[in-house]
């Protein structure tokens, strides 16, 4: 093989080498910053093929996605001095890569140390000025709110921007457990007492006014059939005297049968009463079964010698 061939072939490898180093492609999930020995010089934010000086400049690429930081868990002091323990977590995105390398350089090991540093701060600041029930309530959006606010003015110079926080668990410590139960089921339980106090209450007046509601429909029954067996009876006494006047002998001979079939009525009825008295006076006067058998019909009270 000749010279010449020899020369374009190492011509050729050369050209290949400084088109390997010159040119380079950023994917669409990233951003690259192009650095001259250890300086930046451009952040190259769209994809495709682009071309750096070979064997001179560096390309350092840098994830654009949504990253995920977890905080571990830690103790706080809330607002009602309730001691919590919260882990949360945090969602960024690289959104300046000069800035993020000028902080902490290429990896992300650096800028996960300073987000939770300030994350962990965020967290017991915003918490310690609020209350059990809130953190524990819809007012948790709110708080988380305050504390994204909070990181991402304090990691402002960082090129990273916090889209969301979030508390992932939030327990009591194991020794308030016991004691926190405790007040509730008493909190409970005196809800419950007045409850019931105002269920007896209600239940009182309701019977109050069914009783007196009762005592009024009595009474006015009452007073209606009064009013009804006085109108009967004055209408019975019109009756009789009506009947009295018609025929007093036959009235008053009603009466006494009615008087004994109401008063002998009982098969162990005894009377204690005078012969002389006027009631007995038909029962005299009638005349005995067996005499009229035995002796045949007595005379009468003008019977005698010279009658007929």
């Amino acid at each position: 093989m000749s010279a010449r061939i020899w020369a374009l072939l190492v011509a050729v490898i050369l050209i290949l080498v400084v088109a390997t180093n010159a040119f380079f492609t950023v994917p669409q999930i990233s951003e690259a910053l192009v650095t001259q020995f250890g300086k930046p010089v451009r952040v190259i934010t769209t994809p495709g093929l682009h071309v750096k000086l070979p064997f001179v400049q560096e390309v350092i690429p840098f994830d654009r996605r949504l990253l995920d930081y977890e905080l571990p868990s830690e103790e706080v002091i809330l607002g009602d001095q309730q001691r919590l323990v919260v882990d949360g977590f945090a969602r960024f995105r690289i959104t300046d890569p000069l800035a993020y390398y000028q902080a902490v350089g290429t990896t992300e090991d650096g800028i996960r140390a300073r987000l939770g540093s300030i994350l962990g701060s965020s967290f017991r600041r915003v918490l310690g000025n609020e209350t059990l029930p809130a953190v524990l309530s819809t007012a948790r959006n709110r708080i988380m709110g305050e504390i994204r606010s909070e990181v991402n003015a304090s990691m402002q110079g960082f090129g990273i921007t916090i889209d969301d926080v979030r508390i992932r668990r939030a327990d009591l410590p194991e020794e308030n457990t016991q004691a926190v139960l405790a007040r509730m089921q008493s909190e409970r339980e005196r809800v419950a007492a007045l409850v019931r106090a105002d269920g007896e209450q209600a239940a009182t007046v309701i019977r109050a006014g069914a009783d007196r509601e009762r005592t009024v429909l009595l009474a006015e029954a009452n007073a209606r059939a009064a009013a009804l067996r006085g109108e009967g009876e004055a209408q019975a006494t019109t009756i009789l005297a009506k009947a009295y006047d018609q025929d007093p002998g036959f009235f008053t001979i009603w009466r006494t049968l009615e008087i004994y079939s109401q008063g002998l009525a009982g098969s162990h009825t005894e009377l204690l009463l005078s012969p002389s008295t006027p009631l007995l006076r038909y029962l005299d006067a009638a005349p005995h079964p067996e005499s009229e058998v035995d002796s045949g019909p007595k005379p009468g009270p003008n019977s005698g010698p010279g009658s007929p």
